[in-house]
Protein backbone atom coordinates (compact mmCIF):
# COMPACT_ATOMS: atom_id res chain seq x y z
CA UNK A 1 0.00 0.00 0.00
CA UNK A 2 0.95 3.07 -0.67
CA UNK A 3 1.36 5.93 1.85
CA UNK A 4 0.54 9.65 1.06
CA UNK A 5 0.43 12.44 3.46
CA UNK A 6 -0.91 15.54 2.69
CA UNK A 7 1.08 18.13 3.79
CA UNK A 8 -0.06 21.65 6.08
CA UNK A 9 -1.77 24.15 4.22
CA UNK A 10 0.19 27.14 4.04
CA UNK A 11 -2.62 29.65 3.51
CA UNK A 12 -6.20 28.98 5.19
CA UNK A 13 -8.69 31.90 4.61
CA UNK A 14 -11.94 32.46 5.77
CA UNK A 15 -15.01 34.48 4.81
CA UNK A 16 -15.37 37.81 6.87
CA UNK A 17 -16.20 40.71 7.09
CA UNK A 18 -13.54 43.54 7.74
CA UNK A 19 -13.54 45.42 11.05
CA UNK A 20 -12.13 48.89 10.63
CA UNK A 21 -10.26 50.13 13.01
CA UNK A 22 -9.30 54.26 12.31
CA UNK A 23 -6.78 54.33 9.57
CA UNK A 24 -7.41 51.56 7.98
CA UNK A 25 -8.52 51.14 4.01
CA UNK A 26 -11.69 49.20 3.47
CA UNK A 27 -11.07 45.74 1.72
CA UNK A 28 -13.86 45.03 -0.88
CA UNK A 29 -14.77 41.57 -0.07
CA UNK A 30 -14.59 38.95 -2.87
CA UNK A 31 -17.11 36.69 -2.76
CA UNK A 32 -17.01 37.14 1.35
CA UNK A 33 -13.27 36.84 1.47
CA UNK A 34 -11.52 40.10 2.50
CA UNK A 35 -7.92 38.20 2.88
CA UNK A 36 -8.29 36.37 -1.13
CA UNK A 37 -5.49 39.25 -1.87
CA UNK A 38 -2.95 36.49 0.03
CA UNK A 39 -3.21 33.42 -2.10
CA UNK A 40 -0.23 33.58 -4.24
CA UNK A 41 -0.52 34.61 -8.09
CA UNK A 42 2.55 33.36 -9.46
CA UNK A 43 2.77 29.07 -7.63
CA UNK A 44 0.87 26.32 -7.86
CA UNK A 45 -0.89 23.90 -5.70
CA UNK A 46 -4.15 22.56 -4.15
CA UNK A 47 -6.91 24.04 -2.83
CA UNK A 48 -9.78 22.53 -0.48
CA UNK A 49 -13.14 24.66 -0.38
CA UNK A 50 -14.99 23.78 3.12
CA UNK A 51 -18.50 24.87 4.24
CA UNK A 52 -19.09 26.28 8.07
CA UNK A 53 -19.72 22.81 9.10
CA UNK A 54 -16.07 22.15 8.05
CA UNK A 55 -17.21 19.36 4.96
CA UNK A 56 -14.60 19.11 2.25
CA UNK A 57 -16.91 20.34 -0.86
CA UNK A 58 -14.43 20.49 -3.42
CA UNK A 59 -10.26 19.94 -4.16
CA UNK A 60 -8.84 21.33 -7.49
CA UNK A 61 -5.10 22.04 -8.34
CA UNK A 62 -3.52 24.94 -10.43
CA UNK A 63 -0.75 26.04 -11.70
CA UNK A 64 -1.36 29.71 -10.82
CA UNK A 65 -3.35 29.19 -7.65
CA UNK A 66 -5.50 32.60 -7.14
CA UNK A 67 -6.53 32.37 -10.58
CA UNK A 68 -8.28 28.87 -10.48
CA UNK A 69 -10.10 29.73 -7.49
CA UNK A 70 -11.20 32.68 -8.90
CA UNK A 71 -12.74 31.17 -11.76
CA UNK A 72 -14.69 28.68 -9.30
CA UNK A 73 -16.54 32.13 -8.46
CA UNK A 74 -16.79 33.03 -11.88
CA UNK A 75 -17.27 30.52 -14.59
CA UNK A 76 -20.68 28.98 -15.40
CA UNK A 77 -18.43 25.46 -16.00
CA UNK A 78 -17.69 24.65 -12.45
CA UNK A 79 -18.64 21.83 -10.89
CA UNK A 80 -19.10 24.16 -7.89
CA UNK A 81 -21.50 27.33 -9.90
CA UNK A 82 -24.73 26.36 -7.95
CA UNK A 83 -22.45 26.05 -4.70
CA UNK A 84 -20.53 29.10 -4.34
CA UNK A 85 -22.28 30.40 -1.30
CA UNK A 86 -21.68 27.62 0.46
CA UNK A 87 -17.59 28.00 0.49
CA UNK A 88 -16.95 29.37 4.23
CA UNK A 89 -12.91 28.37 3.96
CA UNK A 90 -10.27 28.23 1.56
CA UNK A 91 -7.14 26.02 2.39
CA UNK A 92 -4.37 26.93 0.13
CA UNK A 93 -1.24 24.12 -0.47
CA UNK A 94 1.37 25.52 -2.93
CA UNK A 95 3.13 22.54 -4.28
CA UNK A 96 5.09 23.67 -7.51
CA UNK A 97 5.19 20.03 -8.93
CA UNK A 98 2.79 18.97 -11.47
CA UNK A 99 2.72 15.34 -10.74
CA UNK A 100 2.71 16.33 -7.01
CA UNK A 101 -0.17 18.07 -7.61
CA UNK A 102 -1.83 15.44 -9.69
CA UNK A 103 -1.22 12.92 -6.76
CA UNK A 104 -2.36 15.18 -3.95
CA UNK A 105 -5.39 16.44 -5.68
CA UNK A 106 -6.47 12.41 -6.42
CA UNK A 107 -5.88 11.13 -2.79
CA UNK A 108 -7.79 14.03 -1.37
CA UNK A 109 -10.66 13.96 -3.37
CA UNK A 110 -10.56 10.22 -2.69
CA UNK A 111 -9.51 9.85 0.94
CA UNK A 112 -11.53 12.99 2.23
CA UNK A 113 -14.81 12.25 -0.02
CA UNK A 114 -15.16 15.36 -1.08
CA UNK A 115 -18.29 16.25 -1.86
CA UNK A 116 -18.44 18.27 -5.14
CA UNK A 117 -15.97 16.32 -7.42
CA UNK A 118 -17.06 14.39 -10.10
CA UNK A 119 -13.84 13.86 -11.78
CA UNK A 120 -11.02 11.19 -10.18
CA UNK A 121 -13.58 9.76 -8.13
CA UNK A 122 -12.83 5.97 -7.45
CA UNK A 123 -15.07 5.40 -4.58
Amino acid sequence: MIKIELPKPDLVIYQREQKLKEGDVPITPYHGFIDFHKITREKGGIFFFYNKANELLFVGKARKIRQRIKKHFEDNVSPMKTHRDEIYKIEVYEIEDPMEREIYETYAINTLRAKYNIDKVFY
